[in-house]
């Protein structure tokens, strides 16, 4: 039997927020959550907040002040804040025929109840992890692009290497992430026991469009990754030819030495 919430209102409000590396969810996993997995929470006087291990929180039916302190309060459980989360905001509505339905901000639901809220809770923070992502692989792409044309040129710059390898570390990180942690293209655990629930849930999917964003990601960190690795390979061609060039110098220059001690220096006229 579905647990109802929200049941004297016909709108509640939603904040999406992607608050750190991840949450430290075991001492409210502990106390008496509305639900697990994800896990769900009492917030504020009427509210709910659904949390995930991989660093998002979403919150239903708090006002301003509300989402303040809750935020406050969850302060000491997120690990690595992020200083500027990626946030989404909508509002819910209740409408019996065109369930799942995203229009102007607005997602249409049958019933408030914690199994819907839980799935649209897992689309927005899936939505906002990828925001972060998306805002910071174009940041790495701006950042490498330049820098691997300038090898074309040049490669007087002995910090360049370190400075590829950073980039390249960074593109596998947050490949790591997306996949080892958030895991965007997983369907909602809940959905086992509650399959009635998928439509609902591939149509949220597909309004916020987590499988395109997250294959369009993907693209970029191949194309940064690969860049990177180029170029960084381009570095390491180009400082062996300069180590080669030295060896023959060195070689010419010990010939001449040679060439000195057996003849000797010119006859005085």
């Amino acid at each position: 039997m579905e647990k109802l919430l929200f049941s004297d209102k016909d709108l509640v409000s939603v904040r999406a927020l992607f608050l750190g590396e991840s949450l430290d969810l075991k001492l409210l996993e502990k106390t008496d959550p509305l639900a697990i997995d994800p896990l769900v929470v009492s917030a504020g006087d009427n509210g709910c907040a659904v949390l995930f291990r991989y660093g998002a929180a979403v919150l239903f039916g708090l006002d301003p002040l509300e989402q303040v302190t809750f935020l406050q309060q969850l302060d000491t459980l997120v690990v690595k804040p992020l200083p500027n989360p990626a946030t989404e905001d909508v509002n819910l509505r209740l409408d019996t025929t065109g369930v799942g339905r995203v229009e102007n901000d607005v997602i249409w639901l049958s019933s408030f109840s914690v199994e819907q809220l839980q799935l649209v809770a897992d689309v927005l923070a899936k939505s906002v992890v990828l925001e972060h992502y998306e805002d910071g692989t174009a940041k790495i792409f701006d950042q490498i692009e330049p820098f691997a044309n300038s090898l074309q040129l040049t490669a007087k710059n002995a910090s360049m290497g370190k400075e590829l390898l950073r980039q390249i570390g960074r593109t596998l990180s947050i490949q790591n992430r997306i996949v080892g942690r958030v895991e965007i293209i997983d369907k909602p655990e809940l959905l086992w026991d509650a399959p009635e629930l998928e439509r609902i849930y591939l149509r949220l999917e597909d309004e916020y469009e987590i499988r395109e964003r997250n294959q369009a990601l993907e693209r970029k960190l191949d194309l940064i990754s690969r860049t990177a690795e180029t170029a960084l390979e381009l570095l390491q061609y180009n400082t062996s030819h300069r180590v080669e060039w030295y060896i023959v110098i060195l070689i010419v220059v010990e010939i001449l030495l040679s060439l000195y001690e057996l003849f000797g220096p010119p006859a005085m006229p």
